[in-house]
């Protein structure tokens, strides 16, 4: 083993008898390429273990059609820990039309096919005809977002919990540094994963109702009652998506149980915010913030190297969690509301670290996170009581408690610009707009403008029509209408020539036809027509998933005490003629522009879009 690799966690036999490893205590299975950066599960959990005391191997991207990689380790002293990559395996595999994708960023020179579908179910079921009665602990966004029922866009149906579909032992949930290192004391100690119980931000399963908690818990309802493909079962899911949706908060989270068949899932309350000193010391950890040098070689294409790597690279996180809470992001069901940041003095030796590197050519990519202008709480009582179950932060109508500065924010990347070797720091991370509009202070907004950007500021507005707007979560288009104007007004007064880029979504629920022509409408009146159109995606632990499966706000209560309908545009033929009204301007989408609008009588608008 030459000394380069020395500076990895062990990726193969070879590598624990250079360590003197006769039997390691965890072998971590992954759906990605091994990345040795802050910004991939392997790693950093994997970091985190070594740093506490533990061996840990690397299984990246493991053969699943036999269990020869599976055994390539022996069997674990402690056990399995497998996670799908950074991307729930569908998503990564197929695109929001169900097509499979051309390539993997994750993977080898971004070659695709090198992860199963259904990754979790797919690796736990090798790993259990590898060695009987292993512990096998399953995490990750694949894990974290499939924890309970949950409607699976790919198959059109409602899916159990991940849990108990891969037959693994025990699932963390969320960010996972507390929970892995409890469950490795115990799993130490001599308990096997199924007897650990008392984790927070994880869900374990029982075949008796006698093993449930005692107290204090909400009985979801069933598998049963929400996988019917009824009206009554889809409102019944509804109902459900809200009960979890408003537990998500480790300080007033129930713990919550689901039942399956004859078993039932129970998943504890949330893990615990990291401290700003935990978080930091994640940073410090010796990762080489390389691909593995198993990769330098070209794969079967011609390319070598992990594609996704660039895009961190030289990149700051800042933070963890997101406040705004999009119906359509599923952030908040894995990171959680609460805001999590690292202390200036973490980020600028990281920043430090990466100026030495060969490659680094002057410009950190980003210092951002979720969302990149939050680096606090929003407001002074989530630290006391968590965030609030039944009130949005932002969105249409902002909560009158956030707490509006950027005032560290603009401290940090001060410090990060006066740098030595550093010539401009980017923010590329979602800027929440309508917090910035908020802050009557225009020092971020100047900041940004003059130091940040290079010629354009991707934004997400996403929609036009307030109606839908309501629904996803965001402000109304009057707040980015406003943010526009001051944009342009700024980068005058600066004597910039910068643009806004922004982006919109196809196909949400709540928006059809009609609502995509006052879209297109408003892009002829600017004159700006979007190059890419995002078609939404429905996919697990988001608000906007729930109501694309159910036709149902759950937010919303009909005189009736029925939950209020959404229209939902289903089928590729609708959501291609959507796109095509955001993208009017190209030649080959003037016959559906045409069908779209002679679908809803507005063939008057024909002369306008053209």
């Amino acid at each position: 083993m030459n000394s380069e690799n020395e500076k990895f966690l062990p990726v193969s036999p070879e590598d624990l008898a250079e360590r003197n490893i006769k039997e390691v205590d965890f072998v971590f299975v992954s759906g990605d390429a091994y990345v040795d950066h802050a910004s991939f599960a392997a790693a950093i959990l994997g970091r985190l273990l070594e740093h506490n005391g533990y061996t840990v191997a690397i299984l990246p991207q493991p053969d699943w059609h036999s269990t020869e990689d599976f055994k390539k380790f022996g069997r674990p002293k402690l056990g399995f820990l497998v996670s799908a990559g950074a991307m729930d395996s569908m998503v990564s595999n197929y695109t929001a039309n169900n097509k499979p994708r051309s390539e993997d960023d994750y993977s080898h020179g971004g070659e695709k096919g090198h992860r199963p579908d259904r990754a979790l179910v797919t690796y736990v079921q090798k790993i259990r005809e590898s060695f009987k009665g292993v512990n096998v602990i399953i995490g990750g966004i694949e894990a974290s977002l499939r924890r309970t029922s949950h409607y699976d866009y790919w198959s059109n149906t409602v899916k159990k919990s991940v849990l108990l579909d891969s037959k693994a032992d025990l699932l963390i949930y969320g960010m996972g540094e507390h929970a892995i290192l409890e469950i490795a004391s115990q799993l130490k100690s001599g308990k096997t994963a199924r007897e650990i119980r008392d984790v927070r931000g994880t869900c374990w399963y029982t075949g008796k109702e006698s093993e449930l908690p005692e107290k204090d818990f909400i009985m979801l309802p069933s598998y049963e009652e929400v996988s019917k493909n009824t009206i009554e079962s889809k409102e019944t899911f509804a109902k459900s998506f809200l009960i979890q949706e408003q537990n998500t908060d480790a300080l007033n989270g129930k713990t919550l149980v689901e039942k399956a068949d004859s078993r039932f899932v129970v998943q504890n309350p949330a893990s615990l915010p990291l401290s700003q000193e935990e978080m930091d010391g994640l940073y410090k950890l010796p990762f080489t913030r390389k691909w593995h040098p198993m990769y330098d070689r070209k794969n079967s294409q011609g390319k070598s190297g992990v594609p996704a790597l660039s895009e961190v690279k030289f990149s700051l996180t800042s933070c963890r969690g997101c406040y705004g809470a999009c119906s359509f992001c599923a952030i908040t069901f894995h990171q959680g509301r609460r805001i999590q940041s690292r202390s200036h003095e973490s980020l600028i030796e990281e920043a430090k670290v990466m100026t030495e590197d060969a490659d680094f050519k002057g410009y950190i990519h980003d210092v951002g996170g979720p969302t990149a202008n939050f680096r606090k709480d929003a407001c002074k009582f989530q630290k006391e009581r968590g965030a609030c179950q039944n009130k949005d932060c932002l969105g249409v109508n902002p909560c009158k408690n956030v707490e509006v500065s950027h005032k560290d924010y603009v401290e940090l990347l001060q410090k990060l610009r006066a740098l030595p070797k550093v010539k401009k720091v980017f923010i590329r991370s979602g800027i929440r707009f309508d917090y910035l509009m908020m802050d009557k202070d225009r020092t971020f907004f100047y900041e940004l403008c003059k130091h940040h950007i290079s010629g354009q500021l991707k934004v997400a507005p996403e929609h036009v029509s307030d109606s839908v707007l309501k629904l996803m979560r965001k402000s109304t288009h009057k707040v980015y209408e406003e943010f526009s104007a001051e944009y342009a007004r700024i980068n005058k007064e600066l004597g910039l020539k910068q643009y806004l880029v922004p982006y919109y979504i196809a196909g949400h629920p709540g928006a059809g036809l009609k609502e995509a022509l006052e879209t297109a409408l408003y892009l002829k009146k600017t004159g700006f027509v979007p190059d890419q159109v995002q078609d939404f995606y429905p996919t697990p632990g988001s608000l906007a998933t729930c109501m694309y499966y159910t036709g149902f706000n759950p937010h919303e209560k009909k005189a009736d005490g029925h939950l209020a309908e959404v229209y939902v545009a289903r089928g590729g033929r609708e959501r291609r003629l959507q796109r095509a009204l955001l993208q009017f301007n190209r030649k080959e989408n003037k016959p559906l522009v045409i069908e779209a609008l002679k679908s809803i009588g507005r063939m008057d608008a024909l002369k306008i879009l053209y």
